[in-house]
């Protein structure tokens, strides 16, 4: 009885020893800071990964890449037109390449307000007209009568009738907020900031509105992206400095939930060594959780060896400096240099594409293949490099609670195959293609590369949507919401596609998959 007491008492102390000596990791475990990295180019192996171990949800039979239907003389000539474009483009002869563009591409049917040119913006109330002055001053009046309804009638008015007039979207952006609705605030400075994102003051109420809202990384973002668009303002300092401190402030918070999480997954873990004696799973949520407080960076490059052991990947040197030259394009205005990014292929038919924190994106062979330009592959490398810069699997990941059982996740398995499964909110969606319209903007696609893939791939899907779609929101009110948000920022959709190099690009990736699809049918008669 005594020996027995004894031993009981020993692990009893242990589990308690255990317990401290994890707290005590987490509470000092420093932010390793991932310095930036000159982008290199992706050298990958080909693994041969059985598919078998990773079924796909809704997949429909794969289609015979080597039986594609001919183009038609109509889309030969459209692509020729295309291609024309892009040479004057490149040449700098823009004028003359928008009106080719313009000739090829048809209007936007879906959108709900009409495409209008963006005025000056106008900073001075007295650059009013006679009606927009009497708003103002109603606005005044409201304000000092401290009167609600009196305040944002004509504030609500003077924004919709003057949306040039920036100070017009900063008060009313104000008073919604004073009056606690501040996602309308919000709402107002983002509306007004895609239709003049160069105004300083505007730029900085809405960082200002996003930070109060504790969406700490968003206002980073938006204050990062302002001083690397407009790098000779005398106010791009001032940026920075913003978008340092507010990056600085969601890494806190990160860092907090992350302790706070895995406080009690350490609990949890000692607890059910007590009663099967296994070492799994407090080491499994302490391994996790030290390489979670050492940030994304760390996250993405363990999570991205596990991937590249796992999956199949393409190892073509042209496909790959061609994807990997869009991503690094894009990931220079994306407002976060502190990764390492790298872009892999991997040799797939299916439409489809993920990232994982800290840089790391794949896309299937499929994407390529069934794209019809560079500025469409472009808008989904962009969506996606939205989700790692705006660190959506991260906060997932950390807000989830997911790391007390890192083996379970499926299809691959670890944490990799946990982040790989995770879905996105709409809201998270939506930023994603706000910003990757933005990112590809800022490169000089063409606006709409990413509304014309979705509009490509409700054309192409039949019975169920490609796999891509499946797990982001897709149809018509995609299509709509996207020509909506071009509209209304004004972006140039009659720009540069890049149809030419992006076609030669697809006859080797077809290539590759049928020569793929080929080994494979020779394997199965073999065995």
């Amino acid at each position: 009885m005594n020996r027995t007491r004894k031993s009981l008492l020993l692990t009893l102390s242990w589990i308690l020893l255990s317990i401290g000596t994890s707290i005590l990791i987490i509470l000092t475990q420093p932010i390793a800071p991932v310095p930036a990295q000159e982008p290199t180019t992706t050298t990958v192996e080909t693994k041969d990964t059985p598919n078998s171990e990773n079924p796909k949800p809704n997949q429909t039979e794969k289609p015979d890449v080597a039986t594609e239907p001919a183009l038609t003389p109509e889309e030969i000539t459209r692509q020729q037109k295309f291609i024309a474009a892009d040479k004057l483009y490149l040449a700098g002869n823009i004028s003359e390449a928008e009106k080719l563009y313009r000739e090829v591409k048809t209007p936007f049917t879906n959108t709900d307000i009409a495409t209008q040119e963006r005025k000056p913006a106008l900073l001075d109330p007295m650059q009013l007209s006679p009606g927009g002055k009497v708003y103002w001053r109603e606005s005044e009046a409201g304000i000092a009568a401290k009167l609600q309804t009196r305040t944002e009638v004509p504030l609500k008015l003077l924004v919709e009738q003057y949306p040039e007039f920036i100070p017009g979207h900063i008060r009313y952006a104000e008073i919604l907020k004073q009056y606690n609705r501040p996602k309308e605030a919000v709402e107002i400075l983002e509306r007004a900031s895609s239709l003049y994102p160069d105004q300083p003051d505007l730029i900085k109420a809405k960082v200002t509105a996003l930070a109060d809202e504790k969406k700490w990384m968003e206002a980073s973002l938006a204050a990062r992206q302002f001083a690397i668009l407009y790098p000779n303002d005398p106010q791009a300092e001032e940026f920075t400095q913003l978008a340092d401190k507010n990056l600085k402030r969601y890494k806190a918070h990160i860092r907090e939930e992350i302790r706070g999480n895995t406080l009690a997954n350490i609990i949890t873990g000692a607890v059910g060594y007590a009663v099967t004696g296994s070492l799994l799973g407090p080491f499994s949520a302490l391994d996790s959780t030290i390489l979670l407080l050492q940030g994304e960076g760390a996250v993405g490059e363990s999570v991205a060896k596990q991937a590249k052991q796992q999956l199949p990947l393409v190892k073509d040197e042209e496909v790959l400096a061609y994807i990997n030259e869009i991503g690094q394009k894009l990931v220079k205005v994306s407002g976060r240099t502190e990764f390492k990014y790298e872009f892999f292929v991997i040799p797939e038919e299916e439409l489809n594409a993920f990232a994982l924190p800290g840089g790391k994106v794949f896309i299937n062979a499929g994407a390529i293949a069934k794209s019809n330009s560079e500025a469409e592959i472009a808008g989904l490398i962009g969506h996606e490099l939205s989700h790692v810069v705006l660190s959506h699997g991260f906060q997932l990941v950390t807000q989830g609670n997911l790391i007390s059982n890192v083996t379970q996740y499926l299809p691959f398995g670890g944490t990799f195959g946990q982040l790989f499964s995770l879905s996105y909110s709409r809201d998270m969606e939506r930023q994603a293609d706000v910003l990757g319209t933005r990112l590809i903007v800022a490169n000089g696609y063409a606006a709409d590369g990413l509304r014309n893939l979705m509009a490509t791939l409700q054309k192409q899907q039949k019975n169920a949507p490609p796999t891509w779609l499946s797990s982001h929101p897709g149809g018509k009110e995609r299509v709509s919401y996207l020509e909506n948000l071009i509209t209304r920022g004004n972006y140039n959709r009659y720009s540069y596609e890049g149809v030419e190099r992006h076609t030669a690009i697809q006859v080797k990736v077809k290539q590759l998959l049928k020569e793929k699809k080929e080994r494979e049918e020779k394997k199965r008669r073999s065995e």
